[in-house]
């Protein structure tokens, strides 16, 4: 989803806007593909310094092996249950698996590492419902292998000299998934415990913090495999429940014959109760139909094969297979814009040019085709209490969140107030909705065009909007719970406007552009 672009309403980009643009540009998987990619380097280089001891052959069959068994595998294993391979994927799965087992050209070392790429390919079809696998495949192979003997992880990636490099590109994934106060979460429970283990065995507390996440694998556990999307629940309370509870398990020692204490264990058990949280399973969406919302706008209609269950405000993530390969990888999330009660799946998407790839293909589906919902989350919803007042703020196409509010009737309920930017008049996407929404909406257009018919003028003729526009448009701002959807830069300028008005609580969806 891209929001039209609305020039008056923001100052220059802040560095924080700037890094969401850029990190807009790519998706989680192809941004963890890329980070864990360079990490493999960074080992290799280590090694040629003398900071790791493995051996330059022994890491590059290693992880050729690891590349190669779960991309063959996986191909292997799309074609024989007729689905279409997700290869980045894979490859994410070999290169954890790369920094998981020792490099080595032991026989059995070898053998198991073979296994553990075999069976993670297997558990995302084996251990599935509806499509969907259950558990981290890279984990689950690990797991299993190790209950055989014929190797063990060791999570090796928890090396000291590993962290100048897994820091950043730990904290850039947790940035772009937003997940950073779940890892904290994590690593607050998780360090505690281990720090304290290691202060009653006589270690000092600088040595025994540098122990909990120098060379236990904290960091990388939390950056690379318990934010997995897949296998997290769809709410942010559930995740940090989730991030508490795996934290113990991480921490705690135990040892129960076949099954002791183990990162891989750890997560397992956090994947099993996320599945047990969220939306099971993939749905198939068949397209319905398509409705033209302004020039650059349009509504695409999908029926589900089974009723989806979701909470007015979040998204759903697409599987795109006919994506040809770019950076952005096949998997795109949507806002809902339907109401929970109907049958139909609904999604508003910008779709002016330049049309990325994705678009190309939503936009080539013919009613009937099919594509693929891989999972429902987010956290962009209103509260509870119907009672508190809000204001919604919209850039553009940002006004999908709200859309769901608006067709479920919830808003009559509400005080709420809409304010809408746009380009121009015509560039308001559900104009007629918005009119029955039960609830004052302000338009405000870049190019001072009046709005459709029944729509309030936010009028304002001192440039962009700040916080003294914003006080004037929304003179009880102070007392409301604003919520600000749209493309990073406009959500960050707004943002801050918010603030300058008077707002106390203020959040935010950026929809970075597919």
């Amino acid at each position: 989803m891209s929001p039209v672009e609305t020039p008056k309403a923001r100052p220059p980009l802040s560095v924080g806007a700037r890094v969401d643009t850029v990190l807009g540009r790519f998706t989680m998987y192809r941004l963890v593909l890329l980070v864990l990619a360079v990490l493999a380097v960074y080992s290799m280089v280590l090694d040629a310094l003398g900071w790791l001891a493995f051996g330059i052959p022994e890491m590059l069959a290693h992880l050729g092996l690891c590349l190669g068994l779960t991309y063959a595998s996986n191909r292997g294993l799309a074609a024989l249950f007729r689905v279409r391979p997700h290869t980045e994927s894979s490859l994410i799965t070999g290169l954890l698996l790369y920094f998981l087992f020792w490099p080595s050209f032991g026989p059995l070392d070898v053998a198991g590492v073979a296994l553990a790429c075999v069976l993670a390919s297997a558990s995302k079809y084996a251990l599935a419902w509806r499509g969907r696998h259950i558990f981290n495949p890279a984990a689950a192979g690990a797991f299993i292998t190790g209950l055989t003997g014929l190797n063990i992880a060791t999570w090796w990636a928890a090396t000291p000299a590993m962290l100048w490099l897994l820091v950043p590109g730990a904290l850039l994934v947790l940035y772009r998934t937003r997940k950073l106060l779940m890892a904290t979460v994590f690593l607050l429970v998780a360090a505690a415990i281990i720090t304290a283990e290691l202060l009653e065995a006589g270690m000092s507390v600088g040595m025994a913090l540098w122990q909990s996440f120098a060379q236990r694998p904290l960091l990388f556990f939390v950056g690379f495999m318990l934010t997995e999307p897949l296998t997290l629940p769809p709410r942010r309370w559930q995740q940090l429940a989730l991030a508490g509870v795996v934290g113990v398990v991480f921490a705690v020692p135990y040892n129960f014959g076949f099954l002791a204490n183990s990162p891989e264990a750890a997560l397992l058990l956090g994947n099993l109760l996320a599945f047990l949280a969220g939306q099971r399973g993939r749905v198939t969406l068949r397209l319905a139909g398509t409705r033209r919302l302004t020039p650059s706008t349009t509504e695409f209609s999908f029926e589900p094969s089974r009723k989806v269950r979701f909470v007015p405000g979040q998204y759903m993530e697409l599987d795109l297979p006919q994506v040809k390969a770019d950076r952005k990888g096949r998997r795109r999330m949507f806002s809902l814009t339907g109401s929970p009660d109907e049958r139909l799946v609904r999604f508003g998407v910008r779709t002016a040019g330049p049309v990325s790839a994705a678009k190309k293909v939503l936009l080539g589906l013919q009613p009937g085709d099919k594509v693929t919902a891989t999972s429902v989350g987010g956290d962009f919803v209103l509260p509870r209490d119907p009672r508190k007042p809000v204001l919604l703020v919209a850039a553009g196409i940002g006004i999908t969140p709200y859309l769901s509010h608006v067709s479920s009737g919830s808003l009559r309920e509400r005080d709420a107030v809409l304010l809408l930017l746009a380009r121009s008049a015509d560039e308001v996407a559900y104009a007629e909705e918005l009119r029955t929404a039960g609830i004052p909406v302000l338009v405000y257009t870049a190019d001072g065009s009046a709005p459709p018919p029944d729509l309030a003028i936010a009028s304002w003729d001192r440039g962009r909007l700040d916080g003294e526009a914003l006080r004037t448009l929304v003179p009880d701002i102070a007392k409301r719970e604003v919520f600000i959807s749209g493309s990073p830069a406009s959500v960050a300028s707004l943002r801050r406007a918010a603030r300058q008005a008077g707002a106390k609580r203020v959040q935010v969806d950026s929809f970075s552009g597919y």
